[in-house]
């Protein structure tokens, strides 16, 4: 069973529906009970960095995913859900993450004369840093799709799986250190790739 974490910002439906064509198992939930009773954890997120940290500390949601990440459970946040695992954002504010991952989450750098406009909306290719289970079966180079203003660095490479580059943006797309994982693009709404990476999550948590 995969619990996909209920924080009120998240892109929830879209989430569920792809492990449902998958036939994945799987509830949206805030329950700490049945967080801690779940295989493996979805973070998702869409809005702002600090209104979304304001929130799941309210919720106490952040000291449930610190504890069930300590006990070694997969977790995999989406988009600002990504975000909210490394240190600190500075979207408007400087705002504390959940610090499972080394980074701070920047806005990304825009070049009207070459097009290059933010938010970063649209496909993306991914290029490999380095294997991962993540990608079993999905080739390099393949498109995902993005919708973001905010991105992180001050990373550990080490925890680099794959990027995009946009401009002079170097977009981490996917991170992974040990069973905390990152996907910056929405695989929820990426096709065929998307659902491959989803499908592989679930294999790790088998």
């Amino acid at each position: 069973m995969i619990v996909i974490i209920d924080y009120g910002m998240g892109n929830l439906k879209s989430v569920k529906n792809a492990l449902d064509f998958l036939g994945v198992e799987n509830k949206i939930s805030s329950d700490e009970e049945e967080i801690r009773k779940a295989d493996g954890l979805i973070l998702p997120g869409v809005g702002a960095f600090p209104d979304a940290m304001d929130t799941i500390e309210r919720l106490a949601l952040d000291k449930i995913i610190r504890k069930e990440v300590a006990n070694n459970k997969p977790l995999l946040g989406i988009c600002l859900g990504m975000q909210l695992l490394f240190e600190k954002g500075f979207e408007g504010l400087e705002r504390s993450g959940l610090g499972l991952l080394k980074g701070n989450i920047i806005k990304m750098k825009d070049d009207k004369e070459n097009n290059i406009k933010i938010p970063h909306i649209g496909w993306n290719n991914l290029i490999y840093n380095k294997t991962d289970d993540l990608f079993n079966s999905i080739e390099e180079g393949k498109f995902v799709y993005y919708v973001h203003s905010y991105f992180v660095q001050d990373y550990n490479n080490e925890d680099l799986v794959a990027y995009s580059e946009y401009g002079e943006n170097k977009i981490p797309g996917v991170v992974r250190c040990n069973n905390v994982m990152g996907a910056q693009f929405h695989p929820e709404k990426s096709g065929d790739v998307g659902l491959g990476i989803l499908k592989n999550f679930r294999e790790l948590i088998k």
